[in-house]
């Protein structure tokens, strides 16, 4: 007991301020702690490498796209003058094949519906870094293989992702969805038919008989190629078409492109 008044002193270990032990810093945090921050630093680039930058070429090659097919529009009425009548559809004939271009040569555009919304790009000839990655390019043609709405297979590349991805969409095509072909001389029509996966040495694909060596074409085809998966280059994704018609650039373009190439006049 103690006495009234007096102080019971307090445990010794009260109001002691704790002491905080001090990390160690070692050569081995120091690595790691930098080896973490240049993770996120090569995650961000990619991620504004395969996204914004993406934007920024698709966005420059579908306007470099618009203005080549605004040209060949113009150069056609031009050349026929303001009164004549558009051609009759029944005399259209057998489509125009034009001379394959020289390398890097812009010489048709691409159209597909069932792409986003306004989908249009621009096709040189060669599957060269200068096509495929350009700003204003895009989508490459197979030199040797067939021009547009020639019997045998015309054959393109495209990026799946990244420099515009030309191609990101490809897997989704459905059976009968139209791919759009234009060039000076007109709009070539093709419909989807199929969709399989090769790997990057099936050259065969882009034969003027796919898959079949040593026999003569007699059909007109489109072919589309791209790297699959996305971020990839494990293997190929082939889109086959198969050609359907073909109109001269003064009777106007297919129904389905009206309201973009109109739209396209107006931008």
């Amino acid at each position: 007991m103690t006495e009234l008044g007096s102080i019971t002193p307090a445990p010794a270990h009260r109001g002691r301020r704790k002491l905080r032990v001090r990390r160690r810093v070692t050569v081995v945090g120091v690595l790691g702690e930098l080896l973490i921050t240049g993770g996120v630093l090569v995650l961000l680039f990619l991620g504004w490498q395969l996204w914004w930058n993406d934007m920024i070429l698709a966005n420059s090659q579908t306007e470099a796209a618009t203005e080549i097919s605004q040209d060949w529009i113009e150069e056609d009425r031009a050349a026929r003058g303001d009164d004549e009548p558009p051609p009759d559809p029944a005399n259209y004939g057998d489509p125009v094949v034009a001379v394959a271009p020289a390398e890097d040569d812009p010489f048709a555009v691409l159209y597909v519906p069932r792409f986003p919304e306004g989908y249009h790009r621009t096709i040189a000839e060669g599957t060269s870094m200068d096509v495929l990655n350009s700003e204003v390019l895009g989508i490459g043609h197979y030199p040797g293989t067939q021009m547009p709405g020639e019997v045998g297979n015309f054959a393109v590349a495209a990026h799946r992702s990244a420099y515009g991805g030309g191609m990101n969409r490809i897997n989704e095509l459905q059976v009968g969805d139209a791919i759009y072909v234009q060039t000076a001389d007109g709009y070539y029509t093709y419909r989807f038919r199929d969709l399989h996966y090769v790997q990057p040495s099936a050259v065969e694909v882009i034969a003027p008989v796919p898959n079949v060596s040593g026999v003569a074409p007699t059909d007109r085809i489109i072919t589309l190629t791209s790297c699959n998966p996305l971020l990839s280059t494990a293997e190929r994704i082939i889109a086959y078409g198969v050609f359907e018609s073909w109109q001269p650039t003064a009777a106007g373009p297919p129904a389905e492109l009206t309201p973009l190439i109109a739209a396209q006049a107006q931008s």
